[in-house]
């Protein structure tokens, strides 16, 4: 099994299925891919990916693409992990979160990106805090609507534990590199409407042990 992924300082979107297959109990072989850096790294992608994309998954013969796909995968072949809440409402609302987490929070995702920005900064997931950038209203809007979800899940779903909803599930994977962004830009979750819920729930995040394993791997001290 390998999981290929890009520049793990800043590839968000590799840390979290590296984060649901550890859930797993599985330790793929990581492949890591740079992003950036040369005229030639896109054409490195589309020899390891299909879809010219990170996150990718070597198992059994199959190549299989995307962070959520590979999330998916793995809670249908170790449903004993408890990827998913075991309650159906709870579990529904993990998978609606899930979702638009996957494919939302735009706005959030280009103003506080990591990697190389216009201005040639490096942006990490595990480097030195830095200064916000200027904050505009659709970034707002994704923070107070972050600051929702934390806040209500954990308020409707949360007693059994400090994640999302109790136990640790694959929601909490696609919201860790949400938490590494609002501390690396600073984000002020407070003036968003958070009652030290939501802020709680981040250091829950930055703070868990696999999340450390993959700043190790990283080379990170």
């Amino acid at each position: 099994m390998r999981l290929i992924v890009g520049n793990m300082i800043f590839s968000t979107w590799s840390l979290r299925p590296w984060l649901v297959l550890r859930r797993a109990g599985l330790d793929p072989e990581l492949v890591e891919v740079q992003l950036y850096g040369d005229d030639d790294w896109k054409a490195r992608l589309f020899e390891v990916s299909p879809t010219g994309k990170v996150p990718l998954l070597q198992v059994e013969g199959e190549a299989i693409p995307d962070s959520l796909a590979i999330s998916l995968w793995c809670a249908d072949r170790h449903p004993d992990k408890g990827l998913w809440p075991a309650e159906p409402v709870a579990r529904a609302q993990a998978f609606a979160v899930v979702c638009e987490m996957h494919s939302g929070f735009a706005a959030l995702r280009t103003e506080c990106g990591m990697g190389m920005d216009a201005q040639g900064v490096l942006h990490t997931m595990f480097g030195p805090d830095r200064s916000p950038p200027p904050a505009s209203a659709a970034v707002e809007a994704d923070v107070r609507r972050l600051v929702e979800i934390f806040t209500g899940c954990r308020g409707r779903f949360g007693a059994g534990g400090p994640y999302l909803f109790g136990d640790w599930s694959i929601a909490d994977a696609f919201f860790t590199p949400v938490a590494t962004r609002i501390r690396h830009f600073q984000i002020d979750l407070a003036a968003h409407g958070d009652d030290g819920t939501a802020r709680a729930y981040v250091e829950t995040l930055l703070a868990d042990p696999f999340v450390q394993e993959w700043k190790r791997r990283a080379g990170v001290a």
